[in-house]
């Protein structure tokens, strides 16, 4: 196929062609998109000094339970199995219809030099609890999943909102132009909500999360084609680049045609830079045993939290890593037991990599889930069925790296972890804090849409003091 002649191009040659014509077929060059992208790059500095460059955010979805993981309640064990009302009244006898408190199946104990709270399934983050933060303050608004996720990780209840990692990538760009700024690592199946989770919503498309695949090829055609060399494939896509920006010239404002282009050439070069970031196999026995690596229990989240480990180190603004199925309703001691095994040891590694790397102290790493669980259940078959339902008003979240004060544990729940009482931040706070730690002021970190100019807190929250160093 021939290259197209300037007959491609025909604002040039047309009857009605004017100024205006020309000086947007000027700008809209594929030089002028190359500088304009340049520029960009410069342009897009943080609005203070920052703490982290990068975010990992380990997301657990179902929603873990606090009570049960980092957030011991003493109380529940006096309470165990008494019923409650409405309005608070314990009986002692049970009943069916009636909901009873459930004291924690695990033990806690007080580890670290910071004698950081910690049930005794964590076998390995016990080790490094003197690196985190522990917050028991957050709040959200819904119960039901796929809206509780929403908010969590677009700050609107309802989706099409821009992710956290969309908002940080708008902010901030990418280091490294040869990578998406925001890559997801996602369970075998997606978390409820699917790709709204990671969507770019009203922002520019190029900054939606790039989801690597859990299984076979990471990303679908990422190689070319049998038969195809590295110089057609050149060819092909400056071929592609002239007829699109034709395209492209009579369309102004525009920006999903621009975006796709951008993608193109993003897709060209990931062909080389991805499979050496994906491809494990250059690390030490050492470390892949460290991450549990070859272990059944804890393989799919360790490989998880090395590629996270490696993304960032090759420049990669934000990656979100999914661990599902918290959502514990019975039998929660084998439920949240298998669950906590499959991560523990994976999470510990990932942090203690970084440290040794010298790359947590800017690298936030972030985990929770979209709410917490409830101190009561009904039970299902007798006393070790029991779980617990979902709490909207109390959640386990913690922070290590970044700029986070380390080996502090803040806020509380009240004394059958119903819900916050201490320090109590909605999550739009928690993002906020979050922007702040990279470097962004979410007042300023706005785009215009629909009339106005949005936010990821969607209209204002709180930078959380308390939780930095």
């Amino acid at each position: 196929m021939k290259r197209p002649s300037h007959a491609a191009f025909p604002n040039f040659c047309r009857s009605d062609f004017n100024r205006r014509t020309a000086l947007y077929g000027i700008g809209a060059g594929l030089g002028a998109v190359a500088f304009e992208s340049l520029l960009q790059a410069e342009t897009q500095q943080p609005h203070h000094a920052a703490k982290a460059k990068h975010c990992i955010f380990l997301m657990m979805e179902g929603g873990p339970s606090h009570i049960d993981t980092f957030d011991p309640k003493p109380e529940l064990t006096r309470q165990h199995l008494k019923a409650f009302t409405r309005s608070g009244e314990m009986e002692s006898a049970m009943s069916s219809g009636k909901r009873y408190f459930v004291k924690s199946p695990f033990d806690f104990i007080k580890a670290g030099q910071s004698g950081a709270d910690i049930s005794t399934p964590w076998l390995h983050l016990k080790e490094m609890v003197d690196d985190i933060c522990f917050y028991r303050g957050a709040q959200v608004e819904s119960v039901n999943h796929p809206t509780a996720c929403y908010q969590l990780n677009t700050g609107n209840q309802f989706g099409g909102d821009p992710a956290v990692g969309s908002w940080v990538t708008y902010g901030l760009g990418s280091p490294n132009e040869s990578l998406p700024g925001f890559v997801v690592l996602p369970r075998t199946s997606y978390p409820q909500g699917g790709a709204g989770n990671w969507t770019n919503g009203f922002l520019p498309a190029k900054f939606q999360g790039t989801p690597l695949r859990a299984e076979g090829s990471p990303i679908l055609n990422l190689s070319p084609p049998p038969g195809v060399s590295a110089m057609r494939q050149r060819e092909n896509l400056d071929l592609l680049a002239e007829l699109n920006q034709y395209h492209l010239n009579d369309r102004p404002g525009r920006g999903d045609l621009m975006a796709r282009m951008e993608s193109y050439e993003l897709a060209y070069s990931m062909q080389a830079e991805v499979p050496g970031v994906i491809d494990l196999e250059g690390e030490s026995q050492a470390t892949l045993d460290d991450y549990g690596i070859g272990n059944p229990d804890t393989d799919a989240f360790g490989r998880k939290c090395l590629l996270a480990r490696r993304l960032v180190e090759k420049g990669v603004r934000f990656v979100q890593a999914y661990a599902g199925n918290w959502d514990s309703h019975d039998y929660i001691q084998k439920a949240h037991g298998a669950l906590i095994q499959s991560v523990d040891q994976p999470i510990a590694a990932l942090l203690r990599d970084l440290k040794q790397r010298g790359m947590l102290q800017d690298t936030l790493v972030v985990w929770c889930g979209e709410f917490g669980r409830t101190p009561d259940n009904g039970l299902r078959g007798g006393d070790q069925s029991y779980g617990r339902d979902h709490n909207a008003k109390a959640m386990a979240m913690w922070f290590a790296g970044g700029g986070t004060k380390a080996g502090h544990t803040v806020g509380a729940t009240d004394e059958i972890g119903a819900e916050a009482v201490e320090c109590v931040h909605h999550i739009r706070d928690v993002h906020v804090t979050l922007l702040h730690l990279l470097g962004l002021d979410d007042n300023k970190l706005t785009y215009y849409h629909a009339g106005r100019h949005k936010q990821l807190s969607q209209f204002g929250g709180k930078v959380i003091h308390e939780l930095l160093a």
